[in-house]
């Protein structure tokens, strides 16, 4: 697709780019602080370790597709993957002349070397999209990880099992598992791999993926940086910050003992617990629906005629 160009003055897209880049330090600094020193936070880690997006790459601002940098500043974008300069000699608003290169996205580029990943986004995020939404999970698959496990030997060690471990295993055996999502599933251990009533595999996730998990709705982070630089970082991180909490509420809801980290446990072995998780799944459901709409917007439009 060709975007019509439209530029910002140095100072412009400067600010916006600060702002991004002290949006991304709330969470990546303590991330920081704790690798220099070896410490683990079963939460707060999570974004920056489970998914391949590293913090300093995470902070670098792109404008997205048809944004035209001005100024020096711009210059040391020609060395970043996937820019290049300006044809025709863009002028900020006002058709002033501004000072130093203009670099803008080399779409063409980006779309003949990462054809593949924009097709699967998009059909991913439109099948996804349009199925129904299921809600029973209740997040067992944190339980199903390590279920007929010894404490010791669990995937986070250095937590607690609120129920000890055959309490955990209890709540497994009392529950219905019906995880749809590839990716948490291929955790199980083997003794709960068969309890699962669905049979995820990498060759059907995207006919098994559906808008009520957790885990698919967090993965709309991993389907916008994983098309960066071609997305606007705005919209990274607007699915950052959402995969942000649903991690939050994941481990509120696992089995491990989290309340010294300040995350109070939702207690899916209850009653009431369970229907706490179904309010919280739905709310964010209800907004990862928003995000995934905008992605398959901007997803589509990088291949649009």
């Amino acid at each position: 697709m060709t975007f019509a160009l439209h530029s910002l003055t140095e100072g412009a897209w400067l600010e916006r780019a600060a702002a991004h880049h002290n949006r991304v330090n709330r969470y990546a600094e303590p991330y920081l602080a704790r690798r220099s020193t070896n410490q683990k936070h079963p939460v707060e880690d999570f974004l920056f370790t489970y998914y391949t997006q590293k913090p300093g790459q995470l902070a670098r601002w792109h404008p997205g597709p048809g944004v035209v940098l001005t100024g020096a500043a711009a210059a040391e974008r020609l060395g970043w993957k996937f820019y290049r300069p300006a044809e025709g000699g863009e002028r900020k608003e006002g058709g002033v002349p501004e000072e130093g290169p203009a670099v803008v996205l080399d779409l063409e580029k980006f779309v003949a070397q990462r054809k593949d990943a924009i097709d699967f986004a998009r059909i991913i995020l439109g099948r996804t999209a349009a199925r129904p939404a299921q809600f029973g999970c209740f997040g067992l698959h944190e339980w199903a990880m390590v279920y007929k496990q010894e404490a010791n030997a669990v995937r986070h060690e250095y937590l607690g099992l609120r129920l000890g471990s055959s309490g955990t295993d209890t709540v497994v055996e009392e529950n219905r598992i019906r995880c749809s999502h590839f990716d948490a599933y291929r955790f199980y251990t083997p003794q709960a791999s068969g309890l699962n009533e669905l049979a995820p595999t990498r060759e059907n996730q995207r006919e098994m993926e559906q808008p009520g998990c957790l885990h698919a709705n967090m993965d709309l982070y991993k389907w916008a940086y994983k098309l960066s630089p071609a997305l606007p970082s705005e919209l990274v991180m607007d699915c950052f910050e959402l995969s942000w909490r649903v991690r939050a509420m994941d481990m509120q809801a696992s089995p491990y003992d989290l309340a010294e980290w300040g995350y109070p446990p939702i207690r899916i072995e209850t009653t009431a617990g369970k229907a706490d998780y179904v309010a919280h799944q739905r709310a964010f459901a209800a907004e990862a629906e928003v995000l995934r709409e905008r992605l398959k917007v901007a997803v589509g439009a990088l291949t649009a005629p």
